[in-house]
């Protein structure tokens, strides 16, 4: 199907796996099963956090904002890609395509500052224990995700714009599993040259910074952690980096794969299984890594549990 211009533009098409029709079926599940668990595990600790109130600290409250963040970064990819899988339906509509790319550099991004707002969080608590409370007040903490969440409502609306005004010419096959810029951006047969330097300085200042400070903050934190005296208060210290970490690492690390590599640095099919990485595998670990490795979490989670069933008996 082809397009001569953007007027004409009413829908797009995913191929998503369309070249291995023979593991849609056991895709469509497998991605079902992991979309299920994640909603849940997001949920859970949304509820948990929220109802818990030994747990309102910013630490916590970070934690729950990147669980409401992953929870709709899944929901926003997923659900589309169940349906390019289980039926014939593997079109998507010109506002739906807008609307999902918008989502995805929102959510996405927010995640970006939220991690750096984190690692700023721990680096305050190992490193200056004592002013901890003064630093990192409630007004501190408003602020810094208030920022994250409004920064990229601003990027998202000036990125997602700016792409679907170019012309879309060529063809309106997406050879990706959602509408995701560079593989929508693929389609444009105009002068893009003016926003792959707006995108490219945009990563740059606006992706790499927070990882910057993330990296200084660990840094900072490692020699405040190996200068202690306590063998026990070193293992605390590291157990409540760990999975901040972890998270850091998953996200940081697909996401750095996917939008600084060179155009034709890999296949279509790796860069969806990339895309994969961070859109069904980070939402789903995330819970796991946080309440698994978190006491605090696991000792709220098994209080609530309680007192349901305290509740229940009487």
């Amino acid at each position: 199907m082809k397009r001569q211009n953007q007027s004409s533009v009413t829908e797009f098409i995913l191929l998503g796996f369309s070249n291995y029709p023979e593991l849609e079926e056991q895709l469509f599940w497998l991605f079902l099963v992991i979309y299920l668990v994640t909603l849940m595990g997001n949920a859970v600790i949304i509820v948990v956090i929220s109802l818990e109130k030994s747990l309102h600290v910013p630490l916590y409250l970070f934690l729950l904002n990147l669980s409401v963040l992953e929870a709709g970064f899944s929901a926003t990819t997923t659900p589309k890609m169940l349906v390019v899988l289980s039926t014939e339906r593997t079109t998507i509509t010109f506002a739906g395509c807008f609307a999902q790319m918008y989502f995805i550099i929102f959510l996405g991004g927010t995640e970006c500052f939220l991690l750096g707002a984190m690692a700023y969080d721990r680096y305050v608590a190992i490193c200056h224990p004592l002013s901890y409370p003064v630093i990192m007040n409630e007004s501190v903490f408003v602020r810094l995700v208030m920022l994250s969440w409004i920064t990229w409502i601003m990027v998202a609306t000036v990125q997602t714009t700016w792409v679907f005004s170019f012309p879309f010419c060529a063809s309106n096959e997406i050879n990706h599993l959602f509408c995701e810029t560079p593989p929508v951006l693929e389609l444009v047969c105009a002068d893009i040259f003016l926003f792959e330097i707006y995108a490219f300085t945009g990563t740059i200042l606006i992706i790499l910074l927070p990882f910057l400070l993330i990296i200084l903050s660990y840094i900072r934190i490692l020699f405040a952690i190996l200068k202690m005296p306590s063998t026990t208060g070193r293992q605390k210290a590291f157990s409540t980096c760990a999975s901040h970490l972890t998270s850091v690492t998953l996200f940081y690390g697909t996401a750095i794969l996917t939008y600084l590599q060179p155009k034709s640095g890999y296949s279509p099919e790796t860069k969806k299984l990339m895309s994969l990485a961070y859109s069904l595998l980070t939402p789903l670990l995330n819970p796991l890594i946080y309440s698994l490795r978190n006491s605090e979490m696991k000792r709220a989670l098994m209080k609530l549990w309680q007192r349901r069933v305290d509740l229940h008996t009487f």
